[in-house]
C-alpha cells in the first residue's frame, strides 16, 4: 500500500469511499445525503492537504489535514480520516494517522485537535488514545447517530 498526497484528479476515486462512510450517519457530522460537489468542496478545501492510501488503484483510506482555525489559531492542525469499512482492522488507519501526524509536525503545526469524534466510534477513539490523544471535552448528545440517536462527541487533542 502507498500513502501519498492527493491531487484534484483523485477526487473521483476518493468519492465512493467518502460517500460510503458519510452516508451511514454513524461517524461524521456531514449530512448523509451530501452530494458529490458539496463533498468535494468540504474534503478538498484550498486551505488543506488531502492524503490517499492506495492498494493498487483502489483508494482504501483518505485523510484531510488543515488548520483547526484561521489566523491566530492556524498553528493547531485539524484532520479527518476515513478507511474503507471492509478493510477495518488491517492497520490502514494507524498507518495513515502516523503519516499525517508526521506531515503535520513537518509543516510546523504544534498540536492536533479533533473537534467531533463520535463516542460510539470506539475504534477511532481507541486509535487516537493509543497515538497520544486525550479527550479534553465531551459534549453530551451532540451527534444524531443514525441508529443510536443522540450520542456524545469528544474533542480530542495532542501536542506534536
Amino acid at each position: 500500500m502507498i500513502t501519498r498526497l492527493a491531487t484534484a484528479d483523485d477526487w473521483d476515486s476518493i468519492w465512493p469511499l467518502w460517500h460510503r462512510v458519510v452516508s451511514t450517519g454513524a461517524t461524521y457530522m456531514w449530512d448523509p445525503a451530501t452530494d458529490y460537489d458539496t463533498a468535494r468542496r468540504a474534503w478538498m478545501p484550498e486551505s488543506g492537504e488531502v492524503f490517499v492510501v492506495l492498494d493498487g488503484a483502489d483508494v482504501v483510506g483518505t485523510a484531510l489535514l488543515k488548520p483547526n482555525q484561521p489566523g491566530l489559531g492556524d498553528h493547531i492542525a485539524n484532520a479527518g480520516f476515513m478507511v474503507d469499512p471492509s478493510r477495518a482492522g488491517q492497520g490502514i488507519g494507524r498507518g495513515l494517522a502516523v503519516a499525517v501526524l508526521d506531515h503535520a509536525r513537518a509543516r510546523g503545526y504544534t498540536g492536533m485537535q479533533f473537534n467531533a469524534v463520535v463516542s460510539t466510534n470506539t475504534g477511532a477513539v481507541a486509535l487516537w488514545k493509543s497515538l497520544g490523544f486525550e479527550v479534553v471535552a465531551t459534549i453530551p448528545g451532540a451527534f444524531r447517530h443514525a441508529e443510536s440517536g443522540p450520542v456524545p462527541i469528544h474533542v480530542m487533542y495532542r501536542e506534536l
